[in-house]
């Protein structure tokens, strides 16, 4: 188990001025930023109520409430206690985030402010030293947590239980908590792609498909292995077979500059190929980060290049209705020469 690395300082003002560079582009000159999660990438709050609005001339204002204000006031950002943290930073012209803010708030804030898409989450996509160390160790722990429980994958424990077991090892290791809920499938159930754990035990014989990871210090992994509870049946070695190579190719195509669609198309063909096209129903992978669903987004329709940095997972996956299926899915980052994988659970097929 790789040592836990202490509290990482990151730089705010650096963050708030490459946005600050940005706003130009998009014709505003300010960005009223209200989802907690850009709020916390760009000043260091964590709250569940604040807003920070970010000028196009570097500077910045940080609004919170007085349950957050001690904190606030300890950052590099000057700050004003408000409740309504939206309406206390709005000016007119400003940007703000169209897929963030209510309709209810945008129409009480009266005309004037701009709509923009994901602008502070496409700058998050890449990640500086700091945030790819907390993401190592949270898929470190991801990936002991599975080593030091999978002796306990055995006929008799539900899927419930299993779930309940990777998660408190991993708050065990040193995880914040589990970086989302757990999902663990057996059998007929590993067909649904989100299945919720149920009481319904193991079975010799079963497929098990279990995805989980940890969040540490705020950031999240993301990991699934499927494994067999005996020796496969043909038609689950064949299948799982199919599903390695597709991630292998998905995960050899991940490079700076390379087409979202086209990393997506790498994997998917290989599926498509040997006829199971329909059976792989969802994008190829997502970016992790402060959130477990982040930009940049690998699917068919998906637009854009990849950059460099950018911790990404790629995991295809088939789904038999009434029999099964399989997933297989790793956390990595982006880099010249070749993607570095954080997850580094063995990918072959374990037979328990």
């Amino acid at each position: 188990m790789r040592a836990y690395i202490g509290e990482v300082s990151f730089d705010y003002p650096a963050r708030r001025a490459r946005l600050a560079a940005l706003l130009p582009d998009h014709e505003v000159h300010a960005l009223l930023v209200t989802s907690p999660v850009n709020v916390q990438y760009l000043t260091g709050l964590a709250s569940s109520n604040a807003a920070v609005l970010v000028r196009a001339d570097g500077s910045a204002l940080l609004a919170t409430d007085n349950r957050y204000i001690d904190k606030a006031r300890t950052l590099d950002v000057p700050v004003v206690e408000a409740p309504d943290v939206a309406g206390t930073l709005a000016e007119p012209g400003a940007g703000i985030e169209a897929a963030i803010m209510s309709v209810a708030t945008y129409r009480r804030l009266g005309e004037g402010l701009v709509p923009l898409g994901p602008v502070v989450e496409v700058l998050r996509a890449a990640k500086d030293d700091g945030e790819l160390e907390l993401l190592r160790t949270a898929c470190a722990i991801t990936d002991q947590a599975f080593a030091d429980i999978s002796g306990k994958i055995i006929p008799g424990i539900t899927e419930r239980d299993l779930a309940r077991l990777l998660e408190n090892r991993m708050i065990e290791l040193g995880a914040d908590k589990p970086a989302f809920d757990t999902i663990v499938a057996a059998g007929e159930n590993g067909a649904t792609p989100h299945h919720a754990p149920t009481d319904r035990p193991l079975r010799a014989g079963d497929l098990v498909t279990m995805d989980f990871g940890a969040r540490y210090q705020g950031y999240h992994a993301d990991m699934t292995r499927t494994v067999s509870l005996g020796p496969p049946a043909a038609w689950q070695r064949e299948v799982y077979d199919l599903v390695a190579q597709a991630q292998r190719a998905g995960r050899q195509a991940l490079a700076p500059g390379a087409e979202s669609r086209d990393v997506d198309a790498a994997a998917r063909t290989v599926i498509e190929d040997a006829g199971y096209g329909d059976r792989f129903r969802h994008g190829l992978g997502h970016g992790v980060g402060l959130e477990i669903h982040e930009e940049p987004f690998l699917g068919p329709a998906r637009t854009g290049r990849l950059e460099d940095r950018v911790p990404i997972t790629v995991e295809p996956g088939v789904y038999l209705p009434g029999r099964g299926g399989v997933r297989i899915e790793d956390t990595l980052v982006t880099r010249e020469g070749g993607p570095e994988l954080f997850t580094k659970t063995t990918k072959e097929l374990l037979v328990l």
